[in-house]
């Protein structure tokens, strides 16, 4: 479903932007302030047209690299007529699909980025940034077409970038293919609030002449940008300014200043950007577009059927002399010229050599001989003008080594941030390096008795809320977004995790300090200590509300060291709101039903298994701090569906007395029986979420509860174990 549909109106993609219209009739359009449960249902099974048991890295085992990567090497160079390659070489276009699919990665949620080939989906395809970039897919159908199952379209499209950077003369870090496919769009990133492609940037910014201000969960400047407006901070030129931008913007995206300066660098060494017409001529963007434009957008109607004629940005012009060659001489232009404002045949704001030899001018991209104007973005006047960005472009330009060393191994960043620990990277071109973005843990034991350390922490004075709420406080930071966080490595013994308000650091340092001696005795990772010591836990309370559970557990996990954390990296997980024990930051502000459902998401719970997740926190006792709210029964600390009944008891009544805090009265008598805050009764207000708990409520599930929550908790704690097939 998408909401977003909308009509460029022949609009240049970077110039201009062009109002939504909504004629939806969803619940949504009717009531926009509703808790969007469908997130929790996004990508399920049927929407997937594979065969249930299709295991994609079964598949990758089928795959024939050498032949495939021999294929994408010979499509660069393969121009069509229909979509004419510049200078006969489709490198610069495939570079872009690659870096566009992955740049809208944002490290405050983990969502965005290249892992699950959500390009070919709304809103991205249609994206004013993503122009033309439909074409780069349709070129690459013959090669997806052919291999089939055994490579999917989100590798594939970050191996085309790969392979392109390769045929025009670097040396790649490696790559890793493993990434799956969704079949539908991802409708729980928040990609911002405008109804405007390319709305003006003070929608983002509380103020905009700082950078830091840029919204939460945000990352590019304006709706429908990848990064920052190649023209400037709302279209006006000022590279000192734009530099505060990028710096902010690609600091979102995992990048630090060296890592930003070098991609700047090397995704400008090659291609050109596309602007040589009247933008105002191009067709519908390919959401937007007639059912005989088969999905292609931004039709030009005055093209000449030369790659010269094409129309993108609106930008006009190649940064280097020779944009088919990976080179330095991205660094020779930019630092070797003065530069004056200028605009492309489109009206873009652009930069141009003040002076520059004919010799020194790329060739035109069709004819062979005529040479053209080259051009830098203020983006680019950015890593000149600013002393920070210059400093380090200058130690490129001395070691030529270093910096293209230091792009390759930026760009595998850019493409596997998302994709998780090594472990998760298939194929021949792995590298053996570990990095510590990619949150290394080495290999667990899994020679111990199990039982037996079950008994050790089962003799322990540690309560089963201790084992429980300190189990879930280490699994509950995984992100399915980038499959990063989770129980395994334990690095909830770590800065931040361990100081984290949300982790009760007194209670946290006193069951470690009991868990710890007895990984030590056995030989066990503490990583499996905790998640053993929660699953006691639960059996303990399964058992008194007369529930013998069969509780499964896999060991394994590994135990990560500080050196292998990058404890600022995890600084974004932290969990500023958790309704599974009803807790929310004291100083942020937010809809604590929403941000339930977010962090339900991106631990890939169901909604089912959220409900029956919560209720059983609930009874057990399992909030923070040991409040009270939401306990719906007097018999806390016993593992029952209490939670369900009390909560569907219309023998009650619900009183809100703040903003988030409420009672629930006797109908009759009208004395408060419990309190609750949000996190507790949309179960009973929302229609989807009080369908599930009514399930739960019924006297013939109880044993089916009881199961229902362990295979549950299970999942959570499961969830990082990639390792486990």
């Amino acid at each position: 479903m998408n909401e977003m549909s909308v009509k460029t109106g022949g609009k240049c993609p970077v110039m201009h932007g062009s109002a939504t219209s909504s004629t939806s009739t969803s619940n949504k359009s009717w009531w926009p302030d509703a808790l969007n449960v469908e997130i929790l249902h996004q990508h399920g099974a049927r929407s997937n047209p594979m065969d249930p048991d299709f295991n994609y890295r079964e598949a990758l085992k089928t795959l024939d690299f050498d032949a495939l990567k021999a294929d994408v090497n010979a499509l660069m160079t393969d121009s069509q007529s229909w979509w004419p390659a510049d200078w006969g070489h489709y490198g610069g276009l495939m570079i872009r699909m690659s870096w566009h699919s992955a740049g809208t990665y944002r490290t405050s949620d983990g969502r965005g980025g290249a892992s699950t080939g959500n390009l070919r989906f709304a809103p991205l395809n249609s994206w004013p940034d993503n122009g033309n970039l439909d074409k780069a897919r349709r070129l690459l159908w013959p090669i997806k077409k052919k291999y089939g199952n055994a490579v999917s379209w989100a590798d594939l499209i970050v191996l085309a970038g790969t392979i392109a950077y390769e045929n025009m003369g670097l040396k790649t870090f490696g790559f890793g293919f493993g990434r799956e496919d969704i079949w539908a769009p991802e409708i729980d990133i928040n990609w911002g609030e405008e109804k405007e492609w390319l709305a003006p940037s003070e929608n983002r910014y509380a103020n905009l002449e700082d950078a830091e201000t840029l919204g939460p969960n945000l990352a590019a400047v304006h709706m429908g940008l990848i990064y920052v407006n190649p023209e400037g901070v709302n279209g006006h030129p000022d590279p000192a300014r734009t530099a505060q931008h990028i710096r902010v913007t690609f600091e979102r995206m995992a990048m630090d200043d060296e890592e930003t300066a070098a991609l700047t660098a090397g995704g400008h060494t090659v291609g050109k950007a596309h602007g040589n017409g009247d933008a105002g001529a191009l067709g519908a963007e390919p959401e937007g577009g007639e059912v005989q434009d088969q999905g292609f957008g931004w039709m030009n109607p005055n093209t000449t059927g030369k790659a010269s004629g094409h129309i993108t940005s609106g930008i006009e012009g190649a940064w280097t002399t020779n944009p088919i060659k990976f080179d330095m001489g991205y660094f020779d232009m930019l630092f070797g010229h003065e530069w004056e404002l200028t605009e492309s045949p489109a009206g873009a704001k652009q930069w141009k050599p003040v002076s520059i030899k004919n010799e020194d001018m790329p060739i035109d991209t069709d004819d062979g001989t005529t040479r053209t104007m080259p051009m830098m973005t203020d983006a680019d006047m950015a890593m000149k003008v600013d002393p920070i960005y210059r400093e380090i472009c200058e130690r490129f330009m001395a070691d030529e080594a270093y910096f293209r060393d230091t792009f390759a191994r930026a760009w595998f960043k850019l493409t596997h941030r998302d994709m998780g620990p090594k472990v998760n990277y298939i194929g021949p071109d792995v590298p053996s390096e570990d990095l510590i973005w990619q949150d290394p843990i080495p290999a667990g034991s899994t020679s111990y008795d199990v039982s037996s350390v079950k008994a050790k922490i089962a003799a322990t004075d540690l309560t089963p809320v201790d084992m429980i709420t300190t189990a879930w406080d280490s699994a509950r930071t995984y992100r399915g977004s980038d499959k990063r966080g989770g129980a395994n490595g334990a690095r909830i013994r770590f800065a931040p995790q361990r100081t984290w308000e949300a982790n009760e650091p007194a209670r946290l340092d006193r069951v470690l300090s009991v868990l710890d001696p007895i990984a030590k005795e056995t030989g066990a990772s503490i990583a499996d200590v905790i998640i053993l010591a929660g699953n006691v836990g639960v059996e303990t309370v399964a058992k008194a509300g007369g529930f013998n559970v069969d509780f499964p557990f896999t060991p394994g996990r590994g135990d990560a060291t500080e050196a292998m954390t990058d404890a600022e990296s995890f600084e974004p997980l932290e969990p500023l709101a958790d309704g599974f024990r009803n807790y929310a930051k004291a100083q942020f502000a937010g809809s604590a039903d929403a941000m339930f459902l977010d962090r339900a998401q991106l631990l890939g719970l169901t909604a089912p298994e959220l409900v029956v997740l919560l209720g059983g926190m609930r009874v057990i006792g399992a909030n923070y701090g040991d409040v009270k709210h939401g306990v719906f029964t007097d018999r806390e600390g016993t593992l029952s569906t209490d939670y369900f009944v009390n909560l569907t008891d219309m023998s009650n009544t619900w009183h809100p007395v703040s903003d988030d805090m409420y009672e629930i009265r006797d109908r009759q008598s009208g004395a408060v029986k419990w309190t609750a805050t949000r996190a507790d009764l949309v179960f009973g207000s929302n229609s989807i979420l009080r369908a599930y708990a009514e399930v739960y409520a019924q006297d013939d599930n109880k044993e089916k509860f009881a199961k229902d929550f362990v295979a549950a908790w299970n999942k959570v704690m499961m969830a990082d174990r990639f390792d486990v097939s």
